[in-house]
Order: structure tokens, then sequence, then C-alpha cells
């Protein structure tokens, strides 16, 4: 097995070698360039590590790996358009350098070339790994419009929050685990186990990034902790306040959040002061951690060696311990 370090400066190496701009320019140049604008390339990897964890050869998975994160990156800056986001990764966003209609077209290309990378697997792979992208694919969709629907809606329950979270980001680092163990042709047991794993895994990210948006540590979270308060966005965080809270909590949550104030800092402050005195901050810790222990439930029942459970249980643990 490789480090989880290795898997990554490899599959940097095989996108580098892969990313080349052709004409027209003007489509192919902002592919090039949110490719290249880094990230932890977290699902790459781990469609590389779950090939291994099933005994086939990890470079045979490099196009599975570079199709998830083409995809990926096509979401990203079709979210940004929708957000109007001007930066990710602290660069400027494809539509604020090109335009909006550079980042639709180079979006819609980055889809297309995402399938295409498909086509170099051998029938029987080439359909297990479409069908698995084409229902994943659609699920972020779900999660994408679950997310914006959210934003005008006052009341948000915890069952739909966890669902949309499920489709917006942990369905992807459930497939492409899933991925990895299609190219290495395991059990379609082993398949759905992996898959069922990474979901879980999946979710806890989401909700520890929830966590650490409010909880985080300025110099190393890589962002501007508060973002999601700021941006009145209805996290697991706020759902449990609004659900344990007081009825005072309640319509101070409320006033807050129907506010784009000047001092963001001071509105920040007292939204986390609400999070704490409610419970809602221990009880999300709680959820990352039943998710991540229902993770490690569904490790413990698959039929790799334990050496190999304890790489994807570490792995697992690091997610759950990072500060960024």
């Amino acid at each position: 097995m490789h480090s989880i370090e290795n898997y990554r400066k490899e599959f940097i190496t095989y996108l580098e070698s892969k990313t080349v701009t052709r004409e027209p320019r003007n489509l192919y140049e902002p592919i090039t360039y949110i490719l290249n604008l880094g990230g932890k390339r977290l699902r790459p990897v781990l469609v590389l590590l779950t090939a291994e964890i099933f005994d086939a050869d990890y470079t045979k998975a490099f196009d599975a790996a570079l199709a998830v994160e083409v995809f990926h990156n096509f979401s990203l800056v079709h979210d940004d358009i929708m957000d109007d986001a001007p930066k990710r990764r602290g660069k400027p966003t494809v539509h604020e350098k090109w335009d909006i209609n550079a980042g639709i077209l180079s979006g819609d290309a980055m889809l297309i070339m995402a399938y295409q990378l498909f086509e170099n697997y051998d029938v029987e792979i080439f359909r297990a790994l479409a069908k698995l992208f084409s229902k994943t694919a659609l699920e972020v969709c779900e999660g994408q419009q679950y997310d914006v629907d959210f934003e005008t809606r006052e009341n948000v329950s915890l069952p739909e929050y966890l669902k949309m979270i499920e489709y917006k980001t942990a369905v992807l680092v459930g497939a492409a685990m899933k991925m990895g163990a299609i190219v290495a042709e395991t059990s379609q047991t082993s398949q759905d186990s992996i898959y069922a794993f990474g979901l879980n895994l999946g979710i806890a990210f989401q909700l520890q990034d929830d966590y650490l948006d409010v909880y985080g540590d300025p110099k190393t979270f890589g962002k501007q902790v508060g973002g999601d308060i700021i941006e009145n966005k209805k996290t697991y965080l706020y759902i449990k306040a609004m659900e344990s809270g007081s009825e005072a909590d309640k319509k101070a949550l409320l006033d807050l959040y129907s506010i784009q104030p000047t001092e963001t800092d001071r509105k920040v402050s007292a939204v986390k002061t609400i999070f704490t005195e409610t419970g809602a901050a221990l009880a999300t810790q709680k959820a990352i951690e039943a998710y991540t222990e229902n993770a490690f439930a569904i490790l413990d029942s698959l039929d790799i060696t334990t050496k190999k459970k304890e790489i994807l249980r570490s792995f697992g643990q690091s997610l759950m311990r990072r500060t960024v």
C-alpha cells in the first residue's frame, strides 16, 4: 500500500499530463485553470486508495480518479456562478476571470470529458462506472437544488438538511470509493459496502465543515470563519439551535439571520454564543462522531485484511481531526 501523499502526488502528475490547453482556447483555458487551482484532491485519492485496498494496480484507476476530479471541479465552476462567488481557493473564479458564458460552456465540456474518461475501460467496467456516475451526478444536482431552496425557506428540518448534504457532498465521496472497487473488479457486496463507508464519512466530513466554519481556528481554517453565519446558511448547527433553543433564542436567531449587518464580527459572535448555549455545538460534534462510527462499523464487515482496515480507519480519523 502507498501513502495518501504518494497517491496525491501521482494523481497530480497524471492530471497535469492530461490537461493540455487546445483550441478553442477560450473553452479549454478555463478548464486547465480550475483543474490546476489545487485543493486536497480527496476524491481522486480515494479512488486510487480503494483500488489498491481491493488488490488492483492503483494506476489502472487513474482515469476513473480523473473523471471524479473533473466532475467535482465542473460542479464548483457552476456553483460559483450560482453563488456569484468572486474567489475559489484564493484565486478569481472562472466566471470572474473570463465571463459567465465561459464558465457555463467550460463547465459543460468538463462534464462530457468526465464521461469520456470511462471509455478507456473494458465494456463491463465502463458500464458499471457510467451507471454509478450518472446516478451520482444527478444526485449532486438535486443536492445543489435543495441547498438553493433552503436559502429562501424559514424552516428546514434535520432530515431535509441531512439529505441535502448527502446528495451535494457525500454521494461523490461514496462513488469515488466504489469506482476504485469497480476498477478492482471486486464483489458487488464489497462495492456496496465501501460505498456506504464513503457515504457515512462524507456526511461526517460535511458536518465537520459546518462545525469548523463556526469554531475553527482562523489561522488554519483556510477561509473566513463564520462565513455560513454571514451568508445566513441554515446548517446543522442552526437547525439544532432552532430545535432546542428557548423562544428567546429562536427569535434572536431569526432576527440575526434576517439581516446583512455591516459589523459581521458582532453577528458571528452573537450566533456562536447561541449555538453553544443551546447545545447545538455539542449535538453537531455528537452527530459527526455517530456518522464516523457508522462508517467504521461498515468497515469492520469488509472482507479485507486487518491491516487494510486500519489504513481506512486511520484515514477516516484524520478527516475528523482536521482543522481545515
